[in-house]
């Protein structure tokens, strides 16, 4: 969990730079380089590393550590012949879809500069599996840490010496003629670096570890571990898939639509006409989204740390231990991302402009953007733990059918509200989409579990997140009066909204007690 913390601080570090390197065209490129990415990604790696450390714990759970290995090489060969298949198709499918999807052939370069990084990150995901199979978390944690620091340390500096020496890499790259796309590329080939420091670091692991003696060298036959890595592994990768699905959607229709129907946004000047829909999308994807991401990070590991219990009182059939857990689940989730939230709504336009000082017109497309997301990101952190409990008590295809259900509203969402509210309409189907996923996740949960879920609690959460808005936005005011420095209008809102989020949700659960 603290790797997982830190690489997220790290990705923020290198995200946040870029975004005011490359600016609103430049983080077009560079975010329709992931779009195709993070599917194909999900797809091949994400169900690699459960696989592994199923197999693995199952092995030397039996005493059958030469299995164990044998699962550590079949697994390097299948899922490594998977993410050269990925690359491969990553990289010949630069082109078309930078041309034919989203217009804009200046991405190819940055879609071809990533495609490495699916090949990279398969094996990864294997050395990582494995560990984590013999219960030993060191190597995926700093192995992430140093994913984190290249990628930060890399992509940074590649993508500065593009924009510094301009002139120079252009007469190397003479079919292409905006710089921007080439620091784009050069930048995300700082993702491709860190899924190969992540490589080299298993590989040196591997040098320097000392092999313990096998004693029990039975083994199963290499088909069936196949049948079994690839059958567990398979389902998580559909379902990581249809997740990432929602980040193609809003790049086709925010260019698509925006395109088709034009937009009331201010655009800046130097901004070509064909520039702006591009413009327009790198923003959000490179601001808004960026800041949406980072709490639901934090709660998504406490949907891992719920499902082990979770399946204990499952199994056990406590009833009393199975409602205590899912509701402390969901509480906490909601503890974290609401007064989050309400600060967001309220300081959008300080904590924008203090991440992104260079940014002022991307900033400004974007605030009441990212105000419109903010209940869907409190919906999102509540449903990761309720797609972890749906695992847990035996229902793992449930959350795969509701993202399938929630990705269909974000579709008709978009197509019906940014021909009207242009990029805002993208933030609020977001918000739509992951407020259905929640009820109907939800909603199964309780059906198929037979818990009950008090309300009141959450009721007292939810005033306590309104009286932390309200005393910020006070606070906001008042300092912006006096003409204080942006930090300090920060500072003073956090402490203030914070201090008043405490004192009322005590106060709220002092209630809740008493009755």
């Amino acid at each position: 969990m603290i790797s997982a913390v830190a690489a997220k601080v790290m990705g923020a570090f290198f995200k946040i730079p870029l975004t005011n390197i490359l600016g609103g065209v430049g983080m077009s490129y560079f975010s329709c380089a992931y779009s195709l990415f993070m599917p194909v990604y999900a797809l091949t790696v994400t169900g690699v590393s459960s696989a592994v450390a199923r197999m693995t714990a199952q092995s030397m759970a039996l005493g059958m550590a030469e299995n164990a290995r044998k699962v550590r090489r079949i697994a390097l060969i299948v899922f490594s012949a998977a993410g050269l298949a990925g690359s491969l198709l990553t990289f010949f499918l630069a082109k078309p879809f930078s041309v034919y999807s989203v217009n804009s052939p200046q991405a190819a370069a940055a879609v071809a500069m990533i495609s490495p990084a699916v090949f990279f990150g398969c094996i990864t995901a294997v050395e990582r599996g494995y560990y984590e199979g013999m219960s030993n978390m060191y190597p995926t944690a700093l192995s992430q840490v140093a994913e984190g620091i290249v990628k930060v340390v890399g992509g940074l500096w590649l993508c500065g010496y593009v924009t510094s020496h301009s002139e120079l890499v252009m007469s190397f790259f003479p079919g292409v003629t905006d710089v921007r796309a080439i620091a784009a590329a050069a930048g995300i080939m700082g993702v491709t670096l860190s899924s190969l420091g992540a490589v080299l670091f298993f590989a040196v692991l591997r040098l320097f570890r000392h092999s313990e003696k096998v004693t029990d060298h039975t083994v199963m036959s290499g088909r069936r571990i196949t049948r079994e890595l690839i059958s567990t592994a398979l389902p998580i990768g559909i379902s990581a898939l249809v997740t990432n699905l929602t980040a193609l959607i809003d790049m086709w229709t925010v260019i698509g639509c925006i395109s088709y129907f034009g937009t009331s946004a201010r655009i800046p000047a130097g901004i070509v006409e064909e520039e702006i829909p591009h413009f327009i999308y790198g923003s959000f994807a490179g601001i808004a989204i960026t800041i949406f991401n980072l709490v639901p990070s934090v709660t998504n590991m406490l949907g891992k740390g719920a499902l082990t219990c979770i399946t204990d009182h499952w199994e056990s059939g406590s009833r009393q231990g199975l409602e205590r857990s899912s509701s402390q689940a969901l509480l906490t989730s909601a503890v974290i991302s609401v007064p989050a939230a309400a600060g967001m709504i309220v300081l959008a336009p300080e904590i924008m402009s203090f991440l992104f000082p260079h940014q002022s017109d991307e900033v400004e497309i974007c605030i009441n953007a990212l105000r419109l997301m903010m209940p869907g990101m409190v919906f999102l952190c509540i449903s990761f733990p309720l797609f972890s409990m749906l695992q847990a008590i035996g229902k793992p295809v449930l959350p795969l059918k509701i993202m399938i259900l929630g990705t269909a509203v974000k579709l008709v969402g978009n197509l019906a509200l940014i021909p009207f509210m242009g990029v805002d309409g993208a933030a609020l189907s977001t918000t739509i989409c992951y407020g259905v996923i929640l009820a109907v996740s939800l909603v199964a949960f309780v059906r198929e579990s037979g818990v009950h879920i008090c309300v009141p609690p959450f009721m007292g959460i939810i005033y306590a997140g309104l009286m932390c808005g309200g005393a910020a936005y006070l606070t906001a005011s008042a300092a912006e009066r006096h003409r204080l420095h942006c930090m300090t209008v920060i500072l003073l809102s956090m402490l203030t909204g914070g201090a008043v989020y405490i004192l009322a949700a005590y106060a709220a659960s002092k209630k809740q007690s008493h009755k």
